[in-house]
């Protein structure tokens, strides 16, 4: 494996705004940056020339994972170069559906898969369905990694990721619990942790699409759907966060924190439990100096557990498609790409087989999370969400979340606005 140059680029919305196409053309496929691709044909596509993806990944692991996925593509597409890009995650959407407004953008991008409505009918995604239906190795991902707006086919998964509860163990020796496979034993874990000095729980407070996902599992356990938004669910739901807070169980600057942030805090070992997900894995092995573990969530009967991941898809105005296609094949959509993302980050392999890879079925940390995918999966974002909602269901339910979390609203104020918008959004 050659070695690879790490580097790091941002646009920020103010350069956006102010030199707008410029900037964006300076580090797309369509500015002068770009080396030109060889032409391709149906039977031959182009296999020479740079292939810009946007990602908005920070974490150590997740970024290794990008650099072996550019590495995989280069092995596999002589004379491709691959340039990753870092967007912040809250600034992707608005840089991309910006970029497309000017005709520029990524080749490849990189995203939260429950936003593909959202970037799809901006028009910033290109669709795949020819690449699709020509692609051998179709047939090896199941239809909950597809992402189709309006029966067009815009982006696909390499691998899903969810939520578990991570536990430093040599805490709960301390305090002589067990894993909890309860919310009452959670709680009571939770009391005895930070009566012995240790912290509580983590995780992501932020009130946006990232606290929608991380909400979502404690709200539903408490019987809110999507399906059937009712005040009084939603208010029980953040109720209980609410009183997290109140015992001193969850740091209220939670509210500060996204879903990389939280788990450091974990690794560190400064908290009993991290509610995050198996990407975690390697933060964790590298990290962490105690003995951890997973289980899954304690949601009980009415709990779900969103089963997302990244989106793959290509720019609407990538000026070589069939590269980025190559990119894709070679990378998010091989097995070796699905294998890596399990091994570096502990993401599960969408792909059946190898998903039924030995190393996949012998790991003892993913192993909660497949047994959270039988007990607790559910669709992200819901069926019941129209796609043109997605992204203001996510602001105002990550709202809601926030700012219980923050002390902003009380659990009733919250959930009384939040329902007034759902009404409206969901029809």
């Amino acid at each position: 494996m050659k070695k690879r140059t790490l580097h790091t680029r941002m646009a920020g919305a103010a350069a956006l705004v102010t030199a707008g196409a410029l900037v964006l053309a300076a580090c797309s496929p369509g500015g002068d940056s770009a080396a030109p691709a060889s032409p391709g044909t149906a039977d031959s596509p182009a296999t020479e020339g740079t292939v810009t993806v946007w990602h908005y990944f920070s974490d150590p692991q997740q970024v290794a994972l990008m650099e072996k996925y550019a590495d995989l593509a280069e092995a596999a597409n002589p004379g491709m170069t691959v340039d990753n890009v870092f967007v912040p995650y809250d600034q992707m959407n608005s840089q991309l559906i910006s970029a497309a407004g000017a005709g520029s953008g990524p080749d490849v991008v990189i995203f939260n898969g429950a936003e593909a409505a959202t970037l799809a009918l901006a028009g910033a995604l290109a669709p795949l369905d020819d690449f699709w239906s020509d692609f051998a190795d179709a047939n090896q991902f199941p239809d909950s990694v597809i992402h189709t707006v309006n029966d067009s086919m815009y982006a696909v998964q390499g691998y899903v990721n969810l939520l578990g509860l991570w536990y430093n163990q040599d805490i709960l020796d301390e305090i002589g619990v067990h894993p909890p496979t309860t919310m009452n034993q959670l709680e009571d874990a939770l009391a005895k942790a930070v009566e012995a000095n240790h912290g509580g729980i983590t995780l992501s407070g932020l009130p946006n699409s990232q606290g929608e996902w991380q909400g979502f599992p404690w709200l539903s356990a408490a019987g809110f759907t999507y399906d059937n938004p009712t005040e009084d669910a939603l208010t029980a739901g953040l109720d209980r966060v609410s009183n997290w807070v109140d015992q001193g169980w969850l740091p209220q600057e939670a509210v500060n924190w996204d879903q990389t942030v939280p788990f450091q805090q974990f690794a560190a070992g400064n908290f009993a439990f991290a509610a995050n997900g198996n990407w975690q894995m390697g933060t964790a092995q590298a990290d962490a100096n105690f003995t951890f573990g997973v289980v899954p969530l304690p949601l009980g009967s009415t709990g779900q557990v969103y089963l997302g991941g990244e989106g793959a898809g290509i720019g609407a105005n990538s000026a070589h498609p069939e590269l980025a296609w190559a990119y894709l094949t070679a990378s998010y959509l091989s097995v070796e790409g699905n294998l890596a993302a399990a091994s570096l980050v502990g993401s599960l392999p969408a792909r059946a087989d190898a998903a039924a890879d030995d190393s996949i079925a012998s790991n003892e940390l993913l192993k909660p999370f497949a047994d959270t995918i039988t007990q607790f999966g559910a669709k992200y974002p819901s069926a019941a969400i129209p796609p043109e909602a997605v992204a203001d269901v996510q602001l105002r339910m990550g709202q809601a979340w926030s700012a219980v979390i923050g002390r902003q609203h009380s659990p009733a104020d919250a959930a009384r606005t939040a329902i007034s918008a759902l009404n409206n959004l969901l029809g």
